[in-house]
């Protein structure tokens, strides 16, 4: 099992945070609320809390926090994520929902990317679920699907281990610029929240015919 620190409060940190108890791993929460984090870690149980801007205790690091925000949270660790896997969860996409705020040709993850030290490594991960089916876990028996992109091979292993280990489905994308295709199935997945599916309450996954 693996020891994961998730940084940030929120239905996301607290969905993911809950699967991964259940799946047996070790869990640090941190905020920079630690009133909140106390008050999140005690409702899950068996959570324990970090403090902001200290050393994750985590091998494993889950940037839970909105994409404006996450490379300042890198930069503001620094050197304590040295040999870390982060996974970066957001979506940076611009307020009219249209496209995106980072610049032509990149994508969210690999900003961050840019904003983490040496001997780090950024991994795609979770950004097309909605909290609430993450939550809710496999369905019918199916589990769903976790789209991941990373460039280094070891680190993408560590991250689908866990994936396996909350009940759910890596599918392994490719390099870490693909994160720029997934941070679009995102996009793609709010056009459809607002123009055809008309709520959240689905996922979308890859069914293998042969």
């Amino acid at each position: 099992m693996s020891s994961i620190s998730i940084i940030g409060l929120g239905n996301m940190a607290g969905a993911l945070a809950d699967r991964a108890l259940a799946g047996g791993n070790a869990v640090e929460i941190i905020g920079r609320d630690s009133a909140k984090a106390k008050e999140l870690a005690a409702a899950l149980g068996g959570a324990t809390v970090g403090t902001a801007g200290a050393a994750p205790a985590g091998d494993i690091v889950i940037l839970a926090v909105p994409y404006a925000s996450a490379a300042a949270v890198v930069s503001e660790y620094g050197d304590a994520l040295h040999g870390k896997v982060i996974i970066d969860i957001t979506n940076p996409v611009s307020p009219d929902f249209k496209g995106f705020v980072t610049p032509d040709g990149s994508s969210g993850a690999q900003e961050i990317a840019k904003a983490a030290p040496a001997g780090t490594h950024v991994v795609k991960a979770f950004n097309t679920l909605f909290s609430h089916v993450l939550a809710a876990g496999p369905v019918e028996g199916r589990p769903l699907d976790v789209f991941i992109a990373g460039d280094d091979e070891q680190a993408k292993a560590r991250v689908s281990a866990f994936i396996e280990s909350l009940g759910l489905r890596p599918m392994d994308t490719g390099q870490l610029p693909m994160a720029r295709a997934l941070e679009n199935v995102a996009l793609l997945q709010l056009g459809l929240v607002a123009h055809s599916v008309k709520h959240t309450n689905f996922f979308l996954g890859v069914s293998i015919l042969s």
